[in-house]
């Protein structure tokens, strides 16, 4: 009996329903275009000719009003770049479209797009087209989209279908950044009830690390493909657990992870504990997860270490007839895939109880 891959109840799709749906109608095939959309890969790469390529990455606009407009702006724009740079060639151009709340005044809408502008800025992105319109039935987060562009040497890009076995499995600051940093973000007064002042000024501070723009610009310089880094993936939506079975899935490996190797920021464990969300399974932008040749592993390890990005050796990927597992205290689990992030419902829990 035939089965249809059901929508998911909240975020992304499941990779059933991607692969039964999705994956199927992708308009014209051409020639060129040497990645296109799969399961698990951040980005798409199209060859141009002269041994370039471009490569494009495509998610929304996320914007909180009541974090403020600056610091809004920023996560947003690095959201975006942070899915463009795991494919090791820096972002160079980024067109947006933002479809606005009705109520959206000027003021607001000046110091967003300013901030926005000097995000991508910094990073290195001109903003080459776009759209701004206000429309009845917008509303925040989600706000609109935007599309980064790369170009770079053919020979220089990497996507999360280049791991082979022998590669070791890198994993930078750790688990559940992106859900530690917003629950301290929104909800500061029950951080303060719960740890003291203190604790809640360290914990806001991990919304700057909701980035792997860094991470992945100096993991590059180690090299790439067979000297160095073969693949890089962003832990967003089911966090480390869910973004090393993509990888996995997506290079036909296997993986033997240890799980007590990963780096856990002691913020973040305490903010998961209580909310009594699992770190591993959770969102986690800011998250780096690569694989590497393992005479370049060291060296890795160590530059970003050196630029105060937290980085571990957490396991190796091996044949895939060998599975994908994960060990603590001995004792063996098969790492699959959590499918739900139990983020979503956690924070709409506890926005309802103010």
């Amino acid at each position: 009996m035939n089965t249809r891959a059901e929508m998911p109840a909240i975020g992304k799709i499941s990779s059933g329903f991607f692969t039964e749906v999705i994956y199927p109608h992708l308009g014209r095939k051409r020639d060129e275009v040497l990645v296109g959309p799969q399961n698990g890969v951040d980005v798409g790469v199209t060859d141009i000719g002269d041994g370039k390529v471009m490569v494009t990455t495509t998610d929304p606009i996320f914007v909180v009003p009541p974090y403020g407009w600056e610091r809004s702006a920023w996560f947003a724009v690095h959201i975006l770049a942070s899915d463009a740079v795991t494919s090791g060639i820096a972002p160079q151009y980024i067109t947006v479209d933002l479809n606005l709340p009705m109520d959206t005044e000027r003021d607001g809408l000046e110091t967003l797009w300013t901030s926005f502008h000097k995000a991508c800025d910094e990073i290195g992105m001109a903003i080459v087209s776009g759209h701004t319109g206000r429309y009845e039935g917008c509303n925040y987060p989600m706000i609109g989209g935007a599309t980064c562009i790369s170009i770079g040497s053919k020979d220089d890009y990497v996507v999360p279908n280049m791991a082979r076995p022998g590669d070791k499995v890198v994993v930078t600051k750790g688990p559940a950044i992106e859900a530690a940093g917003l629950f301290a973000a929104t909800f500061p007064d029950r951080m303060k009830q719960e740890f003291g002042e203190d604790f809640a000024k360290r914990a806001d501070d991990l919304f700057w690390q909701m980035s792997v723009v860094k991470d992945a610009l100096t993991a590059i310089e180690v090299g790439v493909r067979d000297d160095g880094v073969t693949t890089m993936h962003d832990a967003t939506e089911c966090g480390v657990w869910g973004g090393l079975h993509e990888i996995a899935s997506a290079s036909k490996v296997g993986m033997v992870i240890e799980k007590g190797d990963v780096v856990v920021d002691d913020r973040i464990e305490k903010i998961c504990q209580l909310y009594d969300i699992d770190p591993m399974t959770s969102i986690s932008e800011g998250t780096l997860l690569l694989t590497c040749r393992p005479h370049k592993a060291d060296e890795l390890v160590k530059r970003l270490n050196d630029v105060n990005i937290p980085t571990s050796i957490v396991g190796e990927c091996v044949d895939a007839r060998e599975g994908t597992k994960w060990f603590e205290n001995g004792v063996e689990h098969e790492l699959v895939h959590p499918q739900v992030d139990p983020f979503w419902a956690a924070f709409g829990k506890a926005a309802e109880q103010g």
